[in-house]
């Protein structure tokens, strides 16, 4: 990075973000730049979706058929990415909403082209070609590709389908007693990181997942002089002791590299690596993992049970998910109960 910087203190190269963008990708450059846009020298930018404008651009340039490419154009750009934007409203896009378009939008050309090596298009795709698609072991992307099969249908471009996959709860086994001997550890273990331990106790006890605890900000925490509430869906809780010590102990003690070279103390709640971001999903979860959770399994262990106890608007989860989850945890929540109670040792703490 030295010329680059020489390069930039001599004017020789602008300092703007589209500068920056003509050198190789890489992370030292990531780092610089957020550096730069800490400091105020360059405007803060949606990072991950400038990267998925410049991927769906060279994908769509690179389709040599006129028609597959105005397909791909409004599946990406119509369907996808503007579906995106909606639903973050003015949030950037996480490293899991890039990866998931960029992978539907793969799975949507390696359909087309499969049509086209056999002599076929949307319009012309019958089911029983479908079907020899999901069949076919040479064919990449397969099941993906049905969110774009079904978009197709739904635009009258076909009339071939492929159902979603219908979910039906977790698919391990979901242990509360675990869940509960690690919280109990995260709640006065005095020798673990706080933050770790804030953050694995908003997994185990409100059930807010990697991609939703490291996006938490300051301004999500209320504190008071009795009480602490933090923000996680439409309405505030009210966090109970010893969670709320935590909360303001993290709030007040925030370190990390993410506070280097900033202008102002770090919005986030968990720092990152980056000036000016928070944890990555990725860290989080490994250090997450370090404590003995899980958060995919924890997760749904804790919305089990939280479920038929807290309102979704307070935890930040979509309704539908809320009434999925109610459904499951209504029709076996007494069986489970039970299978619990067998293992609950009468004294233990």
């Amino acid at each position: 990075m030295s010329p680059v910087l020489a390069d930039l203190a001599a004017g020789r190269r602008a300092l703007t973000h589209e500068a920056l963008d003509a050198l190789p990708d890489s992370p030292p450059l990531a780092h610089l730049r957020q550096v730069l846009v800490s400091v105020g020298a360059l405007p803060e930018r949606d990072e991950y979706m400038v990267r998925l404008e410049r991927f769906l651009t060279g994908l769509l340039a690179s389709q040599q058929d006129p028609e597959q490419r105005k397909v791909l154009h409004r599946y990406a750009i119509w369907h996808l990415t503007r579906r995106l934007r909606r639903r973050n409203n003015g949030r950037p896009v996480t490293p899991q909403q890039f990866a998931s378009t960029r992978q539907r939008t793969h799975a949507a050309v390696a359909f087309l082209n499969w049509l086209t090596a056999h002599g076929l298009t949307l319009e012309t795709c019958r089911q029983a070609d479908l079907d020899r698609w999901l069949t076919d072991d040479s064919a990449t992307y397969r099941y993906i590709a049905g969110h774009f099969i079904r978009w197709a249908r739904t635009n009258k471009l076909t009339t071939v389908h492929v159902p979603a996959v219908r979910w039906n709860g977790p698919t391990q086994p979901l242990d509360d007693e675990h869940r509960w001997n690690v919280a109990r550890r995260l709640l006065h273990d005095d020798t673990l990181n706080p933050e770790d331990r804030l953050a694995g106790l908003l997994l185990l006890l409100y059930a807010q997942g990697p991609s939703a605890i490291h996006r938490l900000t300051t301004e999500d925490v209320e504190i008071g002089v009795q009480e602490v509430r933090l923000h996680l869906g439409d309405a505030p809780i009210q966090l109970p002791e010893p969670v709320a010590h935590l909360a303001r102990t993290v709030v007040a003690n925030r370190k990390g590299h993410a506070t280097i070279g900033a202008l102002t103390p770090s919005r986030w709640l968990f720092p990152g690596g980056q000036p000016g971001r928070p944890i990555s999903t990725t860290q989080l979860t490994q250090r997450l993992n370090r404590l003995g959770i899980r958060p995919n399994q924890a997760r749904s262990t804790a919305l089990f049970q939280l479920a038929t106890e807290i309102p979704a608007h307070t935890l930040g989860i979509h309704t539908d998910a809320a009434v999925a989850w109610q459904r499951l945890s209504a029709g076996d929540w007494a069986t489970y109960a039970a299978e619990v109670s067998h293992r609950y040792v009468p004294g233990r703490q």
